[in-house]
């Protein structure tokens, strides 16, 4: 096996490459607003560092959010280019998933939250590093304030929150290295993995005006 693992549906744009055993090589750069000028020399630096080409790739495994619409598909569709071209398998998985495989916690239960924008969160909770509770949700934080009321937090929208999430636990980011490791241990396993479908649970940001004026030549 040789896993190639991307996730964009964060402000990390996060690769990393497993052999079946253990993650060989990796990169990862917080930047909200460059997912597709970053992800594909990241994906170079990788496979530059593990000393393979991309036609050794075996399969691929990309997160399906939730995250933002924009950056999102950026990974999912370079998932898919790359799958179609190698004509190898594209397995997803939870972007919450992977913060909650690396979460700095002991035992649970814990939440999960990234942050959505619109003062919201994408969260779910877990019952250990590897057991989600509740299916992905987006939410004011107020909302669910009593849902998630002394459970330790994970990830970059817990912190944003502290009112609602007072203690918040490392990793802050999703990290492709975390994503590699829990898809490969699953497929290990035997396991179905999702399919490669975004997790968008709310409309995109950007919106076509109502009163959009259509010209027509004469």
């Amino acid at each position: 096996m040789l896993l190639l693992a991307l996730d964009t549906a964060t402000p990390a744009v996060t690769v990393a490459l497993h052999d079946g055993a253990a993650v060989i090589a990796s990169s990862s750069q917080v930047d909200a607003r460059r997912h597709g000028e970053l992800l594909l020399p990241a994906v170079d630096r990788v496979l530059a560092e593990a000393g393979v080409k991309l036609d050794a790739v075996t399969g691929i495994a990309v997160g399906i959010g939730p995250g933002p619409y924009t950056g999102l598909r950026v990974g999912l569709m370079t998932a898919d280019t790359f799958g179609l071209a190698l004509g190898v398998p594209v397995h997803g998985l939870c972007t919450l998933d992977a913060l909650a495989y690396a979460a700095d916690i002991e035992k649970g239960p814990f939440v999960v939250a990234t942050d959505a924008r619109r003062k919201e969160v994408y969260w779910a909770t877990y019952a250990d590093s590897r057991t989600r509770l509740t299916e992905p949700a987006v939410d004011r934080p107020a909302d669910i304030a009593e849902k998630v009321a002394g459970l330790p937090a994970v990830g970059a929208g817990a912190l944003l929150y502290p009112d609602t999430f007072p203690v918040v636990h490392e990793p802050e980011h999703v990290s492709a290295a975390a994503l590699a490791s829990l898809a490969a241990e699953r497929l290990a396993a035997g396991g179905e993995l999702p399919a490669p479908r975004p997790l968008y649970l709310r409309r995109p940001d950007a919106q076509v005006p109502k009163n959009y004026k259509v010209v027509t030549p004469k």
